[in-house]
């Protein structure tokens, strides 16, 4: 249950947001494009990362851009 701990757990890298336009989902509600966001988790598909609402969410990487 390593989710469970994302939340306070250590900041992966930083991603920007670039875009809120989602056909299926609603997103525009947690997530404001040019806001940084801390990614907690990772996976070949997601960013796990605390969005507006301050929860964990999992959010497609295409709404976002790497920081380097």
């Amino acid at each position: 249950m390593i989710h469970k701990q994302w939340e306070t757990g250590a900041t992966i890298k930083k991603v920007e947001c670039i875009h809120n336009e989602a056909k299926k989902f609603v997103v525009e509600y947690v997530l404001t494009p040019g806001k940084v966001y801390d990614v907690k988790n990772e996976t070949e598909e997601f960013y796990f990362l605390i969005d507006n609402s301050g929860r964990i969410g999992g959010f497609y990487k295409f709404y976002f851009k790497e920081i380097s």
